[in-house]
């Protein structure tokens, strides 16, 4: 996974992206600004950022991850 990406992103920002993301859907004119604009960084950053996020769930989805180990006590 790409996560040491996301360090320059506070959790802050990473609301916001998600929200951004929701409220301007892949057929927004301009979606990229759009969020851009929300996020407080730039169209490019934004759109690498969406990148490494489907990225990072493809390889999730595709078990490539180990699922963390999680003890029922």
């Amino acid at each position: 996974m790409a996560s040491s990406s996301y360090s320059s992103w506070t959790t802050k920002q990473n609301k916001l992206f998600e929200k951004a993301l929701a409220q301007f859907d892949k057929d927004t004119q301009d979606r990229w600004q759009k969020v851009a604009r929300v996020v407080g960084k730039t169209p490019e950053e934004v759109k690498r950022h969406y990148e490494i996020l489907v990225e990072d769930v493809k390889q999730i989805e595709s078990g490539q991850v180990p699922y963390p180990y999680r003890r029922d006590s």
